[in-house]
């Protein structure tokens, strides 16, 4: 027996591999936008070490920041271990902050007053934002522009440009503008992502549907439907057997049919239009109508609906009789959603849903009438308030546009 905790764990792992991978180019680009900065950054320290009034320190400063500039990018290439990886990018971006904050507050140390005050800390902004990079490409933009804020904000603490030299410098918009739009950048990554694993798994399953629906139809269908003709050829003790079968072959079809109108669940803010859903099940016999404006609900909440509908529309062929139609209403009032399934055919004797639910037959109680409760909505057959028998059968199906459905 499968453990459900290990495949949600396992799925869990999948999920978390792909978006690594959504963002890899990213991570590959931080590393080069890296090794570039650090040799400005040496540069700049080549330009300003005769203002310094503790070189060697600050040349042990600019060694720290290398050697840390190539322990990161080490860690950042371990992406034949997604695992490791993910853990390592952690560290990174952690790593990221503390170096550049301590280099940071390290230029006290190495010029004076008159130096830092007027010019860039012992990091280059340029090198700094390594940090913001790291910080957006992990979390998205918030955790970007936080980031900026940060090291912005340590930046001109040490420089002592809290006054109107933060308008003037670059600092703030540069650092703070480079996390939103890698942030930016690293969700839609990961949205892109999931959208192609998402419709890469829908052909997937469409495919075994159909390959499935054929082999029913070859074997299990036919033989049902064989037997139903045949049953009824020939009356007698076989009308009751021929009857079974012909229940047990619109079952099965329904099944399938449920099957082939799931959808994957998709992200919490995925609508699916109800419309196609409905009009998927017109035919001869069956006619149906919509709105001319999208119908929108929640992935569950119009599969769910399509079931009741599906399995309304089942008992119509079931018992409504061989020359009954079937007649689909889609109504969208704003607030709420209103479907209503008729029939002309023979109706239902009063009682009878009670009686086939206390034989233990729970078919309508289970398929039409839990699924709209579980929608917090409501099932209502109309066959007895409109005439009783032979004046057809009607469900009415409400479900409020407000919490589970939308």
């Amino acid at each position: 027996m499968s453990d459900p905790g290990r495949a949600d764990s396992a799925g869990a792992a999948r999920r978390t591999d792909s978006t690594g991978a959504a963002v890899a180019p990213l991570w590959r680009a931080a590393q080069a936008f890296r090794l570039v900065t650090l040799l400005y950054a040496v540069g700049q320290q080549v330009a300003s070490v005769p203002n310094y009034h503790n070189q060697r320190l600050s040349w042990v400063l600019i060694a720290l920041m290398a050697v840390w500039s190539g322990v990161s990018a080490l860690m950042l290439s371990q992406w034949h271990f997604p695992e490791v990886a993910r853990r390592l990018r952690v560290w990174v971006v952690i790593g990221d902050h503390v170096v550049v904050i301590l280099l940071i507050a390290s230029t006290r140390l190495v010029a004076d007053y008159d130096w830092y005050h007027g010019h860039q800390t012992l990091p280059t902004t340029l090198w700094a934002t390594n940090a913001v990079i790291s910080a957006a490409i992990l979390r998205g933009p918030v955790a970007g522009v936080l980031s900026g804020l940060l090291i912005a904000s340590v930046a001109l603490t040490v420089r002592d440009q809290w006054g109107n030299d933060v308008w003037t410098d670059a600092t703030v918009p540069v650092l703070v503008s480079v996390g939103l739009a890698l942030g930016l950048a690293a969700e839609t990554a990961r949205r892109a992502q999931g959208q192609v694993e998402r419709a890469v798994r829908l052909t997937a399953a469409a495919e075994e549907r159909e390959r499935l629906a054929r082999e029913v139809h070859d074997g299990v269908l036919q033989v049902l439907a064989y037997i139903k003709r045949r049953g009824t050829e020939i009356g007698g003790a076989t009308a009751e057997l021929a009857r079974r079968a012909g229940e047990q072959e619109v079952a099965l079809r329904v099944l399938l049919s449920e099957q082939g109108g799931r959808r994957d669940g998709g992200e919490p803010g995925d609508e699916v239009d109800l419309r196609p859903l409905l009009t998927a099940q017109a035919r001869p016999d069956v006619s149906v109508s919509t709105p001319g404006e999208p119908v929108l609900l929640g992935p569950a909440a119009a599969a769910e609906l399509d079931g009741a509908v599906r399995n309304a529309l089942a008992n119509v062929a079931q018992h409504a009789g061989p020359e009954a139609k079937a007649y689909v209403l889609l109504e969208d009032t704003g607030e709420e959603l209103i479907v209503s399934v008729r029939d002309d055919g023979v109706g239902i004797p009063p009682g009878r849903l009670a009686e086939a639910e206390a034989e233990g037959r729970l078919g309508v109680s289970r398929s039409i009438v839990g699924r709209l409760g579980a929608l917090g909505g409501t099932a209502v057959l109309l066959t007895e308030e409109t005439g009783g028998v032979g004046f057809g059968t009607e469900w009415e199906f409400r479900i409020p546009l407000r919490g589970v459905a939308r």
